[in-house]
């Protein structure tokens, strides 16, 4: 019986040239040192530029969501820095007016201080609903993070660097001081 499948010149073919062990020289194990050498230093240098630019990334997601949150917690604070020199002439018009006018008012002039003060108050619950506070400070220390000194009041009943009286009041947005208030600081009590 013949076997049909294997061909008699198939049999006798040479060994694959792949499968055979190569020499390979010094010189040429040298430069395939090099080469890996190389290559690893690169991928190394890679691994490091890729994870420098994950980090850069990482903190640039970060200060942008800071930026966006300022943005969106004092973004009106230029408009309401302007609205609070409405608001203080509408206080200083109120003051202008002295008790003795308001009681001898008549009945139209009292209903005009009325419609005031409730403007002024809407504007400052306004102000209020949009994270601008007013702040009074009188009695406290002077700090000149939130109160501008406008002046020395000798007064020794109060302790050296307090608040003895407020000129204008001060306003803050969020945890900012939009505008300080502007205080006399007492000098000459007790420290």
């Amino acid at each position: 019986m013949t076997d049909w499948t294997a061909r008699p010149d198939e049999a006798r073919a040479a060994p694959d040239p792949a499968e055979a062990p190569v020499e390979v020289s010094a010189a040429e194990q040298a430069k395939v040192a090099e080469l890996v050498e190389t290559l690893a230093r690169e991928a190394a240098e890679n691994k490091d530029k890729l994870l420098r630019a994950l980090a850069e990334m990482e903190n640039l997601r970060r200060r942008t969501e800071r930026q966006v949150a300022d943005a969106r917690d004092y973004g009106i604070a230029g408009f309401a820095r302007d609205v609070l020199a409405v608001a203080d002439n509408m206080h200083r018009a109120l003051e202008a007016i002295g008790p003795e006018l308001r009681a001898s008012a008549d009945a139209g002039f009292k209903t005009l201080l009325e419609g005031i003060e409730l403007t002024e108050r809407e504007l400052l619950n306004v102000l209020e609903k949009n994270g601008v506070r007013k702040f009074d400070p009188k009695g406290e220390k002077f700090d000149p993070n939130v109160h501008q000194a406008m002046f020395e009041l000798p007064d020794p009943s109060v302790p050296t660097g307090t608040i003895a009286q407020v000129v204008q009041a001060g306003y803050m947005i969020g945890e900012r001081v939009l505008r300080p208030a502007l205080v006399a600081v007492a000098k000459g009590g007790p420290k």
